[in-house]
Parts: C-alpha cells; structure tokens; sequence
C-alpha cells in the first residue's frame, strides 16, 4: 500500500520469505508456552530428501548425521530453530544499506535506515527535498513449501 503525505510518500510492502533449498517452515502452536521465550512460532526443519534421491551414490542431507548441515542463513536469521523477526530485521537493514551504494540512484538520493526492531524502514530523500519512506513488512505464506 501506499499514502501521500504533506512532502513524503508512504509505502507499505510486503516481503514474503521463501525457506532455504532443503528446508520449510512449519507453524507451531505456543500450548501455553511463554510469548517472551520465543521471538517467533514458525520453525525452519531442515528436510529429510531419502525418498527424492534416485542416484544410488547420492547422500540425503538429513542422513546420515554427519552430513545434517543446516544453511548458514538459517543460522543468522534463527534463534534456536525458529525465525527471528529481529535478526531478519537488523540482516535486511544491513543488506539494503550496502546494496545502496551499488545503484545509479545513490549520488542523487540519501538513504537513511530507521531503526525498527520488526521490520525494514527506509527514508529516501531526493534532491527536491521529496521524502520517500519504504516500510518493508516480513512474512511467510502459509502452506509455504
């Protein structure tokens, strides 16, 4: 969504996070469980592929033990084995600034990250003084792979 106000320009996107090859994600209910302890109720498992493998020299990522390697963006964007909104928040904000610079567009504008602990905020501002605030929201569809 979006909406004009005065001189800057709100838009409201939403970001819907796709699990890591060999991954999903799963819905888990709290069963009374304290909201503090967890950042989050969606779990990342890594998945067991034994019945997809048909070459016979081929080890599933699952089995044997040795092999259960878990992605590394699993690692920086989890606490424990559940998604954490704030490390995804802080990745994203990071990842943003330094794309920024990469874009034909960084000489004329200025970037400016907000802080926000549950989301990505943006402020561009443009040589005329126009104000472009980008709010980018995290979310996973349910019935996601």
């Amino acid at each position: 969504s979006w909406s004009n106000l005065e001189n800057q320009i709100l838009y409201q996107l939403l970001v819907f996070l796709q699990p890591p090859p060999r991954h999903s994600f799963r819905l888990e209910l709290y069963n009374g469980m304290n909201l503090r302890e967890r950042c989050s109720n969606i779990r990342v498992v890594l998945e067991c592929t034994c019945s997809r493998m048909m070459m016979g020299d081929m080890l599933c990522f699952l089995h044997p033990s040795d092999n259960n390697q878990r992605s590394p963006l699993v690692s920086t964007l989890c606490t424990g084995s559940y998604l954490d909104v704030e490390k995804i928040a802080c990745w994203v904000q990071n990842l943003v600034q330094s794309a920024w610079e990469h874009l034909p567009q960084w000489h004329d504008w200025q970037l400016m990250v907000l802080p926000s602990a549950r989301s990505c905020r943006v402020l561009l501002t443009g040589p005329s003084e126009v104000q472009l605030c980008a709010v980018l929201v995290f979310a996973v569809q349910q019935g996601s792979p």
